[in-house]
């Protein structure tokens, strides 16, 4: 399967998982691991085009939105990691304890960097990101065997993708080079991720399952890209009641050659744009420019300035 074409996707929400596209042939196979990526295809395109993870991959990221999102993230794997640890002896589970895995405490230290040392005073978990919790302890107190669909959306998307991502939120919230923020998508203990991937996948299919046991698998990994796509959603919400933070005066992100993904830094943009006659971009420019508290300063003197001319003018 590693060998299949992939395309990019956050759908996970904490790294992109790369989706496989199979020949039929392989779309029957009653391998665990084949069988939960045909299975999950439909809801992974609707997770990946919520407008949090299209605005993410776009670098269009707010501060406030992004630590909330980490928070999220801390208590479902919080939760995963429980009832992995409580679980690791279970036969329908150990084969796939890795606690080189395990996220919390990059989280932790993530958390610490954004809220200070207090943290875990200044945050909660919620609505959305609670109901995931309650089915993950769930599942993993009542059938530990449906952890596997849980560990599954999770470790994977991250191991796929979360260097792209580390790279797009330390760009686009101008994060320190030395990981302090994302060292979530960290994996220390995996040296190659696509060899630890395909190691996962081998225990995953040498599971002894019952093709109902897989049905169920594949439902359950359905049900999860649900939960984090509620999660997405509440987000979105959220950020609705958050002032908007200024990045790069505001205006939208663009990626062009040496100007950091701001449309603002591309010279020939912006000059192609007023020369077109764009009095929409003018305005729009301008309005961002008086959000920095430099361009604040200059209007007020500006205005001061046009005061005194007319005050001389009219004597």
């Amino acid at each position: 399967m590693e060998d299949s074409v992939k395309t990019e996707s956050v759908a996970n929400g904490g790294g992109p998982v790369y989706a496989e596209s199979e020949p039929a042939d392989t779309l029957r196979s009653t391998d665990l691991s084949e069988m939960l990526a045909a299975g999950t295809k439909e809801v992974h395109e609707k997770a990946e085009n919520t407008q949090f993870v299209k605005d993410f991959l776009k670098g269009r990221i707010r501060k406030e939105l992004f630590k909330l999102g980490h928070v999220a993230l801390y208590y479902t794997y919080q939760a995963i990691e429980e009832e992995t640890e409580r679980n690791k002896d279970h036969p329908d589970f150990s084969p796939l304890y890795f606690p080189e895995l395990n996220r919390c405490d990059a989280l932790a230290r993530d958390l610490e960097y954004f809220y200070g040392e207090d943290w875990m005073e200044r945050v909660s978990c919620s609505p959305a990101a609670q109901r995931y919790v309650e089915r993950i302890h769930k599942v993993g107190k009542d059938e530990p065997i449906l952890l596997v669909a849980h560990a599954y959306t999770r470790y994977m998307g991250d191991l796929s993708g979360g260097q792209v991502l580390k790279k797009v939120a330390q760009r686009a919230l101008k994060l320190p080079a030395t990981g302090e923020g994302v060292n979530f998508y960290q994996f220390d203990g995996i040296h190659s991720a696509k060899a630890f991937k395909q190691l996962y996948r081998s225990r995953m299919n040498e599971l002894d399952l019952n093709m109902a046991t897989k049905e169920r698998l594949v439902a359950e990994a359905v049900l999860a890209f649900q939960f984090n796509m509620e999660v997405f959603d509440e987000l979105e919400e959220m950020g609705k009641d958050i002032k908007d933070e200024i990045m790069d005066a505001g205006m939208p992100i663009h990626e062009a050659h040496g100007t950091g993904g701001d449309i603002n830094k591309c010279p020939y943009y912006a000059a192609q744009m007023v020369a077109s006659g764009g009095s929409a971009y003018v305005s729009q420019l301008a309005m961002a420019a008086l959000r920095h508290p430099t361009g604040q300063v200059l209007f007020a003197a500006l205005v001061a300035a046009l005061a005194g001319f007319a005050a001389w003018y009219f004597m």
